[in-house]
């Protein structure tokens, strides 16, 4: 545990650390002064001054800051009931209204810039992953409901998922990411059945939980073994076992098993097989909160992407930003739309012990994969800053960048009173949503 949440500590710090770099570099390129650059919040544990900038690592090292000088003028001014601000030299107010948008959005830009260059590199340097077949269950065939999309479409278990919208889905993933990025949408299927091939439609419904787009499947696992520990390894079962029945059922594929293992049976009668010869196991599992404890783990498909060359990889980096940034975006409708807003707005916490559990889980299955999974979550996180940073809400870059085009509106500066009162509405909000994100965050992790 110790291990993921300084993984998601660091993680996180170099995102933060790209946003702030990017307020930075604007604010002394445009002519603004920078008091202070810290890397975490709360008092410095290490400070030093270089050409009057104060570099500092804070106490809590999650966020930062880029601190311009006179950046609270406006407060000063309010305080003393003057009509105008009277910003010093260097000063941030003292720039005018188009430099300040260029410094407010240069943060957000280079968390972009940050995700292109990490997709680029994946994709530059080639990369493997682990997936699933693009065969599916039904979860109405396992009893989990009834009357899903992929029911009224008529799918069936079995079939594989060829094509969606006109896209090859060689793999689970494929399928998963159009599925789920297009609730409430239209979408044609090329499905294989039994040697033929079938067109069909499908309306993903929303999940209020994910505010992912769902119809109804589970993906297909094949019951053979990769590794086993635990109680597996006490039943003398082996790596490469294919488990064919359970308690007497027939077990085609894992979900199978899962749904044995929900009703908490006392132990497993396994029938497997093993090079073409049949053996019999008893597996005794363990029972927690999180579920069944049984020690088998079973084999998954290897994608295997190959390294692209520097404008191909340049190029894929490019698209992957793009269709990630839109996602992002579409998907702040999705907050309006009764979805569970405790389980799909991660705060700090939730973030910090997603990205360590990623990290890890890759990390355990080699260094490359390690540090793939790893560039790929904190480049997906980027683009979500970015996202949220550009709202027009009062303390994020994107309100700041609003008061300067109505000061280029007005022509002239605001009066203090009305951007102190935008900006204490705006620390209202953040402080609320940021107390209910951690509220969110602690529900999560207590349920795991």
């Amino acid at each position: 545990m110790l291990w993921k949440i300084l993984l998601g500590f660091a993680g996180l710090g170099i995102v933060v650390f790209v946003h702030e770099l990017g307020h930075f570099l604007a604010a002394r390129l445009v002519g603004i002064d920078v008091e202070a650059f810290s890397l975490g919040w709360g008092k410095p544990i290490l400070k030093k001054k270089i050409r009057g900038v104060e570099y500092r690592i804070g106490l809590f090292p999650l966020g930062g800051y880029c601190k311009m000088k006179g950046e609270n003028e406006f407060q000063e001014a309010w305080e003393k009931k003057q009509d105008t601000i009277t910003p010093s030299p260097g000063s941030f107010f003292k720039a005018g209204p188009f430099r300040r948008i260029v410094v407010s959005f240069a943060g957000p830009f280079f968390n972009l810039v940050f995700a292109v260059l990490v997709f680029s590199v994946i994709w530059g340097l080639g990369f493997e992953t682990n997936t699933l077949e693009n065969r599916i269950i039904l979860a109405s065939d396992l009893g989990d409901g009834e009357g899903y999309p992929a029911d009224s479409a008529g799918l069936r278990t079995g079939d594989r998922i060829i094509a969606v919208n006109g896209a090859e889905t060689p793999y689970y993933h494929d399928v998963r990411e159009r599925i789920s990025t297009n609730p409430g949408k239209n979408l044609s299927l090329l499905v294989e059945r039994g040697g033929e091939q079938l067109a069909l439609s499908i309306k993903p419904e929303l999940d209020k939980q994910t505010g992912a787009g769902k119809i109804g499947v589970y993906f297909w696992t094949s019951p053979v073994l990769e590794y086993v520990t635990g109680a597996a390894a006490a039943a003398g079962l082996q790596s490469g076992d294919r488990i064919l029945r359970a308690n007497g059922a027939d077990i085609p594929h894992t979900m199978a098993l899962a749904k044995i293992l929900e009703e908490k049976p006392p132990s497993l009668e396994l029938e497997y097989d093993r090079n073409g010869t049949g053996g019999k196991a008893t597996l005794v599992p363990l029972y927690t909160d999180a579920g069944a404890e049984t020690g088998l783990s079973y084999r998954s498909l290897k994608y295997r992407a190959p390294p692209l060359s520097p404008p191909a990889a340049l190029a894929r980096g490019i698209g992957e930003t793009g269709k990630t940034l839109a996602v992002s975006v579409e998907s702040l409708a999705l907050l309006f739309k009764g979805i569970d807003l405790t389980q799909a707005v991660s705060g700090p916490l939730r973030i910090t012990y997603m990205t360590g559990d990623i990290a890890a889980a890759g990390f355990a299955e080699g260094i490359g994969t390690g540090l793939s999974s790893l560039a790929n979550f904190l480049a997906l996180i980027s683009i979500a800053l970015c996202v949220m940073n550009l709202l027009p809400l009062p303390v994020l870059d994107g309100g700041a960048i609003v008061l300067c085009l109505i000061e280029v509106i007005k022509r002239k500066p605001l009066h203090p009173r009305t951007v102190s009162a935008f900006q204490t509405v705006g620390v209202v909000l953040i402080f609320g949503l940021l107390i209910f994100a951690v509220f969110g965050d602690i529900l999560f992790l207590v349920r795991r």
